[in-house]
């Protein structure tokens, strides 16, 4: 990578900037001016793309303009690029730590997206305090800044203003989404949701799904507008200028949604489908995560690595790392030899409480290698005892893909790896062959797999993530289960599969 290339990574990484695109910029303005405010905030300035959509929409000059940004850097390039002009405000404020001392009429930003492990810890708290003095409530600590800017925005936020956010869709689908927006949706009123169809993303290549919140100081409203851009044109203006009806806006779809049916199912996904759901999967089997080795580099080696080791293949597991090493629905032995073949890693170094005294001689100049390196104090690793003891997992019958560049999937493993952290683990409640081919039926389903839609998180292009819990919550079409005659187990009929047992190395 280039140095100037490198260097621009590490900025987007230390304040997460991604620049709004300008058309979109332009329709988010549009939207604020429909009520005339004296002035609009921008939280995150950076390059003033909203004050350069201000400039060409308020040819009146009515409409003053007041921006802060922690980056210096990119403030001072926009006045020598002759974004800013004596018409706008700008300083350099960090709006977490020192936000302005009053209220807004109208806000508009992009708030930097900076996700929760890049936080510092002295941060997290002072944002888990913000949050609590504007909501009362706790904000799950795995929220990103861009969380907390909208919390503390909204904090500012004059009586009958308006405010339009655009921020990734996991800001609906993390953990901490039900409280934020019970709040908001209790305190304000949701105007209006923009989603984008994927060819329309206004960040191409990025892996997020964007969203553009219209939410007003007002008294919550039972309906909102939510929308669908299929296509990123001059429609979107439009429709946020209110200067065409909305019907011959062809290349949006406008719904009007019901505000509690978009609490329950999430503001990113379209309007729930009546889905037809007794059973949920936690009705038929248990969910949990992959391996989480700590260092993939370390512990999950290739055939060729443990050759040149010298380490016996006793202590290994057949591993599977990548969904992508899966192409299809079916994982076999085969399958693992032709990884191997190729100089995948699939091989799992597997060790319980040995001392090193118990190990041969090769293993144990492997682990004092790992210790050289500093390997032994890093965050998850340094938690266990020894530190080269790994997590256990007894092969689950079934795996799902729950990230990844390929569609997320159930896959049968008939190969009987142990899988790494890019899959989930699904254990049946009842092993018998009869159950285990009827629940193969059902998760492999189409209708069963177009439900993960209703309790994953949107990435770009189309990806999806399932957390285990949210797996777990996956409704079952009644219609098929009842066909399949696939009903809970009984506490008695349940057989235990969760406990780990020896299981000699693939040789």
């Amino acid at each position: 990578m280039p140095a100037a290339d490198s260097r621009q990574t590490a900025r987007l990484r230390q304040f997460g900037q991604f620049w709004t695109p300008e058309p979109v910029a332009r329709a988010m303005i549009a939207w604020l001016l429909t009520h005339a405010p004296e002035r609009i905030f921008d939280p995150a300035v950076g390059k003033g793309v909203f004050y350069s959509a201000l400039k060409e929409l308020d040819v009146a000059k009515k409409t003053g303009f007041y921006g802060i940004d922690i980056d210096r850097e990119i403030i001072e390039t926009a006045w020598a690029d002759r974004i800013f002009d004596r018409r706008s405000t700008i300083e350099v404020r960090d709006f977490i730590k020192n936000p302005p001392r009053q209220l807004f009429q109208a806000v508009a930003a992009n708030p930097p997206y900076i996700r929760h492990h890049r936080i510092p810890l002295s941060t997290k708290q002072l944002l888990q305090a913000i949050a609590h003095k504007h909501t009362r409530t706790k904000i799950d600590g795995r929220a990103g800044m861009h969380v907390y800017f909208l919390i503390q925005s909204l904090g500012l936020l004059a009586k009958n203003g308006r405010l339009v956010f655009i921020m990734p869709s996991d800001t609906c689908e993390g953990v901490f989404a039900g409280n934020l927006w019970a709040w908001i949706a209790g305190n304000y009123r949701i105007e209006r949701v923009i989603s984008f169809d994927h060819p329309a993303s206004p960040f191409p290549g990025v892996d997020t799904n964007p969203l553009i919140f219209c939410i007003s100081n007002r008294p919550p409203n039972p309906a909102f507008d939510w929308v669908k851009v299929k296509k990123l044109s001059g429609h979107l203006f439009d429709y946020m200028a209110g200067t065409e009806h909305p019907r011959r806006l062809t290349d949006l779809e406008i719904t009007s949604r019901d505000i509690k049916e978009a609490l329950a199912n999430g503001f990113s996904r379209p309007p729930a489908k009546i889905v037809h759901s007794r059973y949920k999967l936690k009705d038929f089997a248990t969910v949990r995560r992959g391996i989480a080795s700590g260092s993939n580099e370390f512990f999950f080696l290739t055939k060729e690595q443990i050759d040149r080791l010298a380490i016996p293949a006793q202590y290994f597991k057949t591993g599977i790392g990548r969904t992508r090493d899966v192409r299809g629905s079916v994982i076999t032995e085969k399958d693992t030899l032709a990884l191997e073949g190729k100089g995948r890693p699939t091989f799992l170094l597997s060790l319980d409480k040995q001392t090193k005294d118990e190990l041969p001689k090769p293993l144990r100049e492997y682990l004092a290698y790992g210790e050289k390196i500093g390997l032994h104090k890093k965050a998850l690793i340094s938690t266990r005892r020894p530190w080269y003891k790994m997590e256990k997992r007894v092969p689950p019958p079934f795996l799902f893909a729950y990230l990844g560049r390929r569609s997320a999937r159930f896959i049968k493993n008939e190969a009987g790896v142990i899988p790494l952290t890019g899959f989930l683990c699904i254990y049946p409640n009842i092993s018998t062959r009869q159950y285990l081919a009827k629940l193969w039926k059902l998760l492999s389903d189409p209708r069963t797999v177009e439900n993960l839609g209703l309790v994953g998180k949107s990435y770009g292009s189309g990806a999806i993530k399932v957390e285990p819990g949210a797996l777990a919550n996956l409704p079952v079409p009644d219609e098929l289960a009842n066909r399949l005659r696939l009903i809970p187990p009984s506490p008695r009929q349940t057989l235990p599969c969760l406990k780990p047992q020896s299981r000699p190395a693939r040789k």
